[in-house]
């Protein structure tokens, strides 16, 4: 890979893109980690069923909330100053997950874990733009990163279940510890600090967006166990929506916004947020209902059931880094939609199984299909969040691309979890039942990878292809 970048900004591509791809690896492995690993951690710690989300939800809800405050911090205080400290504060809260005693110290130390990922995320994608100028350069460094979106989710889901029936669920979390401080002293090495971009904080903007954001994450997962009918849902829903609406009308007003409104002027990143929310959307499901099949209805052990992502994990990671050779060929837009594509029929053809289903004939040939699909779409997805962004708001839509990721996984993860409890047949129990609620959640995760599609195709190809013929006709 040949970079073009000034000696002041780093000393060692390499490097920088290996620190920064790493530390996105462990903010996506820590979202998973715990699934596979849940049942040893309820029965360790005393969990009832209904706080036992909240392992997931604890973390998800100050992630989602906080992400937008993380990613202007680092515009105005340096982003590899916020990168170091997001990745302290998850590292020590990952520590104290580990030596949890009890149920509440272990929620409260996903949330600060939470919080911490909030300020790496958006540093880590700011970094790597401003870092690797647009082209081959950051295609090959995109395509590492989106690597470490997808390859990370199937690895928590496997180390989870390795660590739980082998070791224990808290290996998990102590690993972090090695790993995060070789990444500071790295991070301190060889990574440069950005410009900083001095002025006033938009506090109306922290304020509005970090409410506004946690309080609808929070009635997403609070109606995923209490219901859709449940009052304090429904009122944090409503009060997050207008707290939203009254953030949008602030920064249209303010000097420095946390989020300039710009960013969503671009027909490009607008719709590939809206792809990304969609295709996140569809694709939780997939993670976190294909473990309870695997474990409810084909009966793996947790260890098993976490080897069993091996045909998601493999194929992502072989198409991801196939990927910048790939774009060079077809073009990322199209490499976008095959991805897309791939994931509706492997979701569509999950959606087909049964309590008569057997693993190989008729779960790891359709999620090696998810697995090339993913592969292929998230580096496209993220080129497309942040392309042609000034680098004085690489961070904000940073931001956006995490927010889009965080917010489409809670939004989709709500929806199908009331998919699961409504399509309960009348003549099935146990297995059966179970089987047929999972089914409707892979039919229903097809149909938004498919509006993905959809959205990808007018809002990114499209327009990629007018402008192709233009610059055509221009040269003739």
């Amino acid at each position: 890979m040949h970079t073009r970048f000034t000696p002041a900004q780093t000393r060692n591509a390499s490097a920088v893109l290996a620190i920064i791809v790493a530390s996105y690896l462990m903010i996506v492995v820590d979202i998973s980690i715990v699934i596979t690993g849940l049942p040893r951690i309820q029965a360790s710690l005393g969990f009832t069923s209904a706080q036992l989300s909240w392992v997931t939800n604890a973390y998800t809800l100050a992630f989602g909330g906080l992400l937008l405050l993380g990613a202007r911090a680092g515009d105005v205080l340096g982003r590899r100053r916020m990168f170091i400290l997001g990745l302290s504060l998850f590292t020590l809260a990952s520590v104290s997950i580990g030596f949890a005693p009890s149920a509440a110290w272990l929620l409260t130390s996903r949330a600060i874990q939470g919080a911490g990922a909030a300020v790496l995320a958006p540093s880590t994608l700011a970094l790597l733009s401003t870092h690797f100028a647009e082209g081959p350069d950051r295609t090959c460094a995109l395509s590492l990163y989106a690597a470490a979106a997808g390859v990370g989710a199937t690895l928590g889901l496997v180390l989870g279940g390795l660590f739980a029936d082998l070791v224990s669920w808290r290996a998990g979390f102590f690993i972090n510890l090695p790993i995060g401080l070789l990444l500071i002293i790295a991070a301190h090495r060889h990574i440069g600090e950005t410009p900083r971009h001095t002025g006033r904080l938009d506090l109306g903007g922290v304020i509005s967006s970090t409410v506004g954001m946690t309080a609808v994450v929070y009635g997403l997962v609070r109606a995923a166990d209490a219901g859709w009918h449940d009052g304090l849902s429904q009122a944090s829903l409503a009060a997050g929506m207008l707290m939203i609406v009254a953030f949008i009308l602030v920064e249209r007003k303010v000097r420095q916004p946390i989020l300039p409104l710009r960013l969503l002027a671009s027909r490009e990143r607008a719709g590939a947020y809206v792809a990304r929310m969609l295709f996140l959307g569809g694709a939780v499901g997939f993670w976190f209902f294909s473990t309870q099949f695997l474990q409810g209805v084909l009966h793996l052990r947790p260890m098993q059931a976490g080897l069993a992502f091996l045909p998601v994990t493999l194929p992502n990671f072989a198409s991801a880094m196939a990927f910048p050779r790939l774009a060079r060929r077809c073009g990322n837009e199209r490499l976008l939609l095959v991805g897309l594509l791939l994931g509706v029929v492997g979701l569509a053809w999950l959606g087909r199984a049964d309590v008569t289903a057997t693993y190989w004939r008729d779960i790891a040939w359709p999620m090696v299909l998810i697995g090339l699909g993913q592969g292929l779409l998230l580096a496209p997805l993220t080129a497309a969040g942040v392309a042609g962004v000034d680098p004085k708001d690489a961070g904000a839509a940073s931001g956006l691309v995490n927010v889009a990721h965080q917010l489409g996984g809670a939004l989709g993860l709500g929806l199908l979890v009331l998919v699961f409890a409504s399509a309960t047949p009348s003549d099935a129990d146990g297995a059966s039942a179970l089987a047929h609620r999972i089914s409707a959640v892979m039919d229903v995760g097809a149909l938004l990878l498919g509006l993905a599609l959809l959205v990808s195709w007018f809002c990114i190809a499209l327009p990629h292809r007018h402008r192709n013929a233009q610059h055509k006709e221009v040269l003739q």
